[in-house]
């Protein structure tokens, strides 16, 4: 089931709304495949790029998406594990401007991708029904655990769709 709009804040609909399919396991698990693949067609040159002043490059926008993926899934894991403490809020600039994203190879930050949501889908391969319904609160905004899978779904359609867009 798609979530509703009390699932999560409006902004967060920017990435559920990416994502038609009603089965996110199965986006999910397809999007790793095809994003690795579009992925591996940058060169480690391409991947320094950054398509104005002040923007990130490449591999910073990667890291950025690995990054909030994790952070994501353990909003996830935290809410489908019943947890009811509230989360903080997550700085993706303080994120990336410690990551050394442009340090480490395209290779590696590709292959981190394809571990990192490997694992996803696994976390969510495994949930029982009624966890896919457990919500929190991170980032002074209410999540379902359901929300958040389609949010990591379309947090990656959307910075993939960046990429075609502004870097290539």
């Amino acid at each position: 089931m798609r979530p509703q709009s009390d699932e999560a804040a409006p902004y967060y609909f920017a990435y559920i709304d990416r994502i038609q399919q009603d089965d996110v396991v199965r986006v999910l698990e397809a999007q790793n495949d095809e994003t690795v693949s579009f992925l591996a067609g940058i060169s480690e040159e391409k991947s320094l790029y950054r398509y104005a002043p002040g923007k990130w490059s490449i591999r910073e926008l990667l890291s950025h998406i690995n990054d909030t993926e994790r952070l994501f899934i353990f909003r996830a894991m935290w809410f489908a594990r019943g947890f009811e403490e509230p989360l903080p809020s997550f700085d993706q600039n303080v994120c990336v401007e410690n990551s050394g994203a442009d340090k480490i190879s395209w290779a590696n930050h590709v292959a981190e991708f394809q571990t990192i949501r490997s694992a996803t889908v696994t976390f969510f391969q495994n949930l029982s029904d009624e966890a896919w319904g457990r919500a929190g609160i991170a980032s002074d905004n209410k999540f379902t655990v359901r929300a958040l899978a389609y949010i990591a779904a379309g947090h990656v359609d959307s910075h993939c769709a960046v990429i075609r867009e502004r870097y290539l």
